[in-house]
């Protein structure tokens, strides 16, 4: 299993992070992607590490965290993504959720980073919430047929998934696909399996049976059940074609 968006190098798991990993090498997470929230992300994912796991950095500012745009960030990120230990760009986006007080700004920084992504050739990570037709608008104007990305944790309608899939985007699914009252797994059922990749977003989000508990990578076993429920096939086949979904996008070959 790839999981394609964890925070697994934040402060919640520095008194257990090995377990954690061990955890989650044992029930075959085999490679993690760590989106950034902000710069200082990059230098907490260096004291991530486990022998059985391989780890993949990605650079960018995450758009709760966007007030007033630093006048270097487009050059400090465009310094990092063209490093080769940077496999993504973000996360960045558009979030309404806790406040519209920066709007403007954070929809510059998304422009930002969407073209440093396209001049790197990385995929950039989107978080959206409570903003989809700002953000499918942005990515509209920004792809020139260079662009391409994950709209992490998926919660989106029927229309607006296929709308993402046609802008060249995979879908991130995780934990919320479980949620009983949710309806992401309705929808998800109407979307192409090939176009999803897993990720968990821990510590957040943590599926059923778990939610209320610091979500971890382990826990994405629920999330490839979830799926192949929904699409009635067996976990494996949800793990390979996901999985083959993310070495694509990522362009690893692990």
């Amino acid at each position: 299993m790839i999981d394609t968006h964890s925070h697994i190098y934040l402060s919640q798991f520095d008194e257990d992070r090995r377990e954690v990993l061990d955890r989650a090498s044992k029930v075959g997470v085999t490679d993690i992607f760590m989106p950034a929230i902000d710069f200082s992300s990059l230098e907490e994912m260096n004291q991530v590490s486990h022998p059985e796991i391989n780890f993949y950095k990605m650079a960018g500012l995450h758009p709760a965290d966007v007030k007033e745009l630093p006048n270097n960030l487009e050059k400090k990120l465009s310094e990092w993504c063209s490093k080769d230990e940077i496999y993504g760009v973000g996360e960045t986006g558009l979030d309404y959720y806790w406040s519209t007080d920066f709007v403007a700004e954070q929809k510059e920084s998304l422009h930002i980073h969407c073209r440093v992504a396209k001049v790197a050739q990385k995929p950039i990570i989107l978080h959206n919430r409570e903003s989809t037709a700002d953000l499918l608008s942005i990515i509209d104007k920004e792809q020139d047929g260079s662009l391409s990305g994950i709209w992490h944790c998926f919660n989106g309608s029927v229309d607006e998934g296929k709308r993402a899939i046609d802008l060249g985007f995979h879908l991130g699914i995780g934990g919320v696909i479980t949620f009983k009252n949710g309806g992401v797994d309705k929808t998800v059922a109407e979307l192409p399996l090939d176009k999803m990749v897993l990720e968990t977003d821990a510590p957040y989000l943590s599926p059923t049976p778990k939610r209320g508990k610091r979500n971890e990578p382990a826990f994405m076993s629920y999330t490839t059940t979830k799926l192949a429920e929904i699409f009635e096939v067996n976990s494996e086949e949800v793990i390979e074609r996901t999985s083959i979904a993310a070495k694509k996008l990522f362009q690893i070959n692990s």
